[in-house]
Parts: structure tokens; C-alpha cells; sequence
């Protein structure tokens, strides 16, 4: 796939704004907070429809204008694309393919597929996990856009789960319980346990399947990058069980888990069984990353770990997808530089984010459309 055009208005620090592609490499060259990053978050909603700065479309918007728009033109293997993504600081956004408006935003996912790759993603590995279950789940959001309203639906029930238990801890508290309301709120929450189970269960089930798939890509990258010195393993660490593969059984497990921590989840008054409480375990040479010690070791793991994505995307979608590196060159040594723009190469479409041009050799820049960005405005090199 390879992006054409993109047209922002009213996006950030963008107020109106067409940058047309024309190599395989983009470098988009300026001083901090002119809005280099803006404009790769720009094509990244396009692809996952969510923002790694922001989860607020207001803070998206122009800050005096009440809707901002994002427009592409894409070419796929199928054919042409038109994408478009319209945000409010009131009310809802809305996407339209081909000029034509979406019902489902579902139906806008997976039409442009990119991997990004910034300095933020060294959280990967000592962050918490939450930032390695966000990771997985935007892949997956890509892979099997149908993954989006699964994950939405678990959450949807999490949400209310925790509410009443929650009411139910409180009641406790205050000493309202009778034995009337404790069986209303059992059979409640009886209902609430199936539901968790068979939709955490969906939840748990891709993960497991996509990390499958994804780990031994990762392992080879990293024998390669760190010139087999260390093996990596990745490990998926679920909260329920899953050695019961099929549905029934790892729903099962679920139910089991439920019951095995009922008097904790009434303690806490939150639900303490789920995906929401997943790992994702990444094994250096037998010892825990997060542990391990270097960042140097730490960076070539998280870049095995994108080199690996990058690989799955293309051999899933059946196209290369789009690379967005925002100021991740400066964050690497000349090694792991040399090593990822070797496998770029004219490969991926690449969108690169840099403060200076001194990272990139004298090939690489002539084979480079050379753009400047200053105060939200865009310019030939």
C-alpha cells in the first residue's frame, strides 16, 4: 500500500495542509513542536483510529476551530482509497470511505495499515502492562478489525461489573445488605459473570493466537540484531487459563477463576479475573527485560519487536505496511540504525520524524523526498 496525499485541516497546529508522497521515503526535518509528530498521528488515526498522545478528539482539533479533518488518498493492491476522518470538540467523530460516510467506524479499520515506532515505545518493555496489552490489542485492531468491537464489548461489560461491585462493597460498608437484595444482587451479578466469561474469552483467545504468530518473527529479528548473543522469548501470560484452547473450555476456566476469587472481588469491590490483567512476559537470555539492565538491550528488543509487526502485518494483508519512526533514529546507536534502515530499504513506505539529517547517509537521502516542517506549515527541503 502506499499513501498518495494527505490533507489536514484544522488538525493540531495544521489549519490547512496537503503533503503529496512522492518516494518510498519521507523525512520530515524541523525544530520540536513544529508538528512533525502531529502529522504522523495524523496517519495513524487513519489506520487505528486512535492516538497514542491524545484520547480526547478536542485536544485534536485547532484550538479555535470546532472541527478538524484528516483526508487521504491511498494506493492498495485492489485499487484507489480515499480515507476520511472528521473530529468535533463537540459531539461525535465521523469517517467516510470514498466520500462516502460509515455507519460502523468497524468498517473504517484496516484499510490502512501502518506500524509506528517512536521513542515512547521503550515503554514496551519497562512500562507497565498495560502499555504491552495496549500494543497487542491495536495490532490485532488492524489484523481483525472485528477485534476493535470484541475488545469494545469486554470493556462495555467490565465496566459494568465494576459498578456493581462496587454498590455491593458500599452496601457492605454502610450495612444496607438484607437478605432480599443480597439475592437480587447475586443473581445480578451471576449474569454478569457469564457475560464476562464468553466475551473475555474472545478477548483472551486472539491474543493468544496473534502472539503465536508473532513471537518466533520477533525471536529471529533479535538473534539477528544482537548478532545471536542473546535469544529472546516471548511469552503471553494470561489471567485466565488457556490450555483449554477451544471457547467453551477457556470460558469455563473464566467461570472457575470467578468463583476462586469472589471473596477478594467483593474486598476490593473490582473484578480481579480478565484480560484486563493480562501479561505479555518478553525472556532475555532466561532473565526479565524489564530487569535486564541496558537500555541498549532494552532498544533492540523493542525494535525486534516492530521489525516483527511489520513482518506479520505484510504477510497477513497480503501488502507492506506503512512505517511512521517519530525521532526514533536518534534513540538508537549506529548499529541498530544501519540495521533497521537496511531492512526498510524501499520495502515500506516510511515516514521518518528527525531534528537534523545527520543520522542518514548520502543514499539514503538522495533516494529521500526531503521535507521541512515549521509551525504547522510544510515545505520542500
Amino acid at each position: 500500500m502506499y499513501l498518495k496525499t494527505l490533507h489536514l485541516r484544522q488538525f493540531r497546529n495544521y489549519r490547512d495542509c496537503v503533503v503529496d508522497f512522492d518516494a518510498p521515503k519521507t523525512i520530515l526535518v524541523g525544530n520540536n513542536a513544529q508538528g512533525k509528530s502531529n502529522l504522523l498521528e495524523a496517519v495513524e488515526l487513519l489506520s487505528t483510529l486512535k492516538s497514542h498522545r491524545s484520547v480526547r478528539d478536542r485536544d485534536l482539533v485547532l484550538e479555535d476551530a470546532a472541527v478538524g479533518q484528516i483526508q487521504a488518498n491511498l494506493e492498495r493492491a485492489y485499487g484507489p482509497v480515499e480515507l476520511a476522518l472528521t473530529l468535533r470538540t463537540q459531539g461525535r467523530r465521523t469517517v467516510a470511505l470514498n466520500q462516502e460516510s460509515l455507519r460502523r467506524q468497524l468498517d473504517f479499520l484496516g484499510i490502512l495499515n501502518a506500524v509506528q515506532f517512536s521513542s515512547l515505545d521503550l515503554e514496551l518493555v519497562r512500562g507497565a502492562p498495560e502499555r504491552r496489552r495496549n500494543w497487542l490489542d491495536l495490532i490485532l485492531t488492524q489484523l481483525e478489525p472485528i477485534y476493535a468491537y470484541i475488545l469494545q464489548q469486554y470493556n462495555q461489560v467490565l465496566r459494568q461489573r465494576n459498578a456493581l461491585l462496587k454498590k455491593l462493597r458500599k452496601q457492605e460498608l454502610e450495612g444496607k445488605i438484607d437478605e432480599l437484595s443480597t439475592r437480587d444482587s447475586i443473581d445480578e451479578l451471576a449474569l454478569w459473570d457469564a457475560q464476562l466469561a464468553t466475551t473475555g474469552s474472545r478477548v483472551t483467545r486472539r491474543r493468544a493466537r496473534v502472539l503465536e504468530r508473532l513471537a518466533p518473527l520477533a525471536t529471529t529479528w533479535h538473534t539477528s540484531i544482537s548478532g545471536a548473543t542473546e535469544l529472546l522469548e516471548v511469552t503471553y501470560a494470561p489471567n485466565v487459563s488457556i490450555e483449554k484452547g477451544d471457547s467453551e473450555g477457556v470460558q469455563q476456566a473464566f467461570l472457575d477463576k470467578i468463583k476462586q476469587r469472589r471473596i477478594p472481588e467483593h474486598t476490593h469491590g473490582t473484578t480481579l479475573v480478565g484480560p484486563h490483567r493480562d501479561e505479555v512476559e518478553f525472556i532475555i537470555n532466561e532473565t526479565p527485560a524489564r530487569s535486564y539492565g541496558s537500555q541498549g538491550q532494552q532498544r533492540t528488543l523493542v525494535l525486534a519487536l516492530k521489525l516483527a509487526e511489520l513482518q506479520l502485518i505484510e504477510e497477513v494483508v497480503g501488502e507492506p505496511p506503512l512505517l511512521l519512526l517519530d525521532d526514533v533514529l536518534a534513540e538508537l546507536d549506529l548499529s541498530r540504525q544501519n540495521q533497521l534502515l537496511d531492512t526498510i530499504q524501499d520495502r515500506f513506505q516510511t515516514l521518518i520524524t528527525t531534528t537534523h539529517l545527520g543520522a542518514f547517509d548520502s543514499q539514503w537521502l538522495n533516494s529521500s523526498q526531503i521535507l521541512t516542517v515549521q509551525a504547522g506549515q510544510i515545505s520542500s527541503y
